[in-house]
């Protein structure tokens, strides 16, 4: 398991993009917990800090495949380097002004969602340019997916350091100015300035025109959902079994889940097709949800979140091999972002939805919509079998072309071949 890891991290450069890649995302994966500690520092109200911070993910969520569509196109150190300085002005503009200038403040906070860089989608699209081997870059998911939960654990520490150390109105530029160095590692990177999108289609609805794409869309909606409506459960369940610290067990527990999970996933190679096996894990992960009904002491519960988490990552990681497969030529990037997109305005819906569910029918029903956005996501991928059919790859299907045409301009750098995506 480690070792297959630690072959990927020794290739060159695949260390700093992947490093790069969760530094520059820091902003993004803290824009909440920043916006709402530096709003109740300056005196506003829990329902204004909650409106700024919904006016971030939204404003994000619409942002991220119209600047993934803009790196396919221009390639990523035009856009991504950008979109980082802007994201990150406009947050410094909000740490000045403060929430007593509110339209200011909210658009401050919409631009600084709205012009956050598609990283995500950038580095999955680098990989099969750095590691070149169907499998490492499988795996290479799979570590992706890890990553992102220690991310989510440890930014959110970062961010209460930095408030302890110096203050909130600190924190939110500490941050973002180290996003910006995180998106200049990567942008500055030899593959990051050597990679190009395949020639595209013209057509308005870019990476949307994939039926299968969108099927896996639909289903990643509900995940999203789950992941949501769980956070809230939750909630309610430690107000009657301990407070904030059994919360925190919890939620760092379906972090731990997932690490586990995906490690073990990323760790072998496995046989027959992704979108075949993605039902099976998502059908997992609905079954995980199950048992978390039961409600039982904190300890047990704890361990119980720790068993629903195991297949979070695994099925992002699969679901990230479905997108190579069926992005439409020139469309990786922007394929990538809408997944990042579909799946946070799931987790929102979740958010919301779960509260009333809470308040009308208790925790224990609270801790149901997880489960059954799980089979929600499982009956879409059932029902669109039809189009989420095994195809080859982008990739698979551009790299002739691309080595063709480098091998008739003699233009690629040795390790490199610049028609290469995901």
């Amino acid at each position: 398991m480690a070792a297959g890891y630690a072959e990927i991290l020794r290739t060159r450069y695949a260390t700093r993009l992947l490093a790069g890649t969760l530094v520059g995302r820091l902003p993004n994966a803290t824009a909440a917990i920043t916006i709402v500690l530096f709003i109740r520092a300056e005196g506003g109200t829990y329902s204004l800090a909650g409106a700024l911070a919904a006016v971030y993910g939204v404003a994000n969520a619409v942002g991220q495949p119209l600047l993934g569509r803009l790196v396919d196109l221009y390639g990523q150190p035009r856009v991504q380097l950008p979109a980082a300085l802007l994201s990150a002005l406009a947050m410094a503009a909000f740490a000045f002004t403060g929430p007593d200038r509110l339209l200011l403040a909210h658009l401050a906070v919409g631009v600084a969602g709205l012009c956050t860089p598609p990283l995500e989608g950038g580095l999955r699209a680098l990989w099969p340019h750095v590691l070149g081997k169907e499998e490492q870059v499988h795996a290479a998911y799979a570590m992706d997916a890890v990553a992102q939960e220690v991310m989510f654990t440890v930014g959110p520490l970062f961010v209460t350091g930095c408030v302890a150390l110096w203050s909130e109105q600190a924190a939110l530029l500490v941050v973002n100015a180290i996003g910006v160095l995180g998106a200049l590692s990567v942008v500055a990177s030899a593959p990051s300035r050597a990679w190009r999108s395949a020639p595209r289609e013209a057509h308005w609805l870019g990476a949307l025109r994939s039926p299968g794409l969108l099927a896996l869309l639909g289903a990643f909606l509900f995940v999203g959902v789950a992941l949501g409506s769980i956070t809230v459960a939750g909630v309610s369940y430690a107000d009657a079994h301990g407070g904030d610290v059994v919360y925190g067990w919890m939620m760092a527990a379906i972090g731990l889940g997932a690490l586990v999970g995906g490690s073990v996933y990323g760790a072998r190679r496995w046989s027959g097709v992704p979108e075949r096996r993605l039902s099976v894990l998502v059908a997992l992960l609905a079954l995980g949800y199950v048992p978390l009904t039961l409600m039982p002491g904190a300890p047990a519960m704890t361990a119980l979140c720790a068993v629903a988490g195991v297949f979070l990552a695994p099925s992002l990681a699969c679901a990230f091999i479905i997108v190579d497969r069926h992005a439409p030529r020139g469309t990786v990037t922007e394929a990538f972002s809408w997944l990042v997109t579909t799946f946070t305005v799931g987790t929102s819906l979740g958010t919301a939805g779960a509260g009333p569910v809470v308040e009308w029918g208790g925790t224990g029903w609270g801790f149901a919509v997880p489960s059954l956005a799980g089979a929600a996501a499982l009956l879409v991928l059932l029902a669109t079998s039809r189009v989420l059919v095994p195809v080859p790859s982008a990739r698979e299907t551009e790299v002739v072309a691309s080595s063709s045409e480098n091998d008739r301009n003699g233009t690629a750098e040795p390790g490199f071949s610049a028609g290469h995506q995901a």
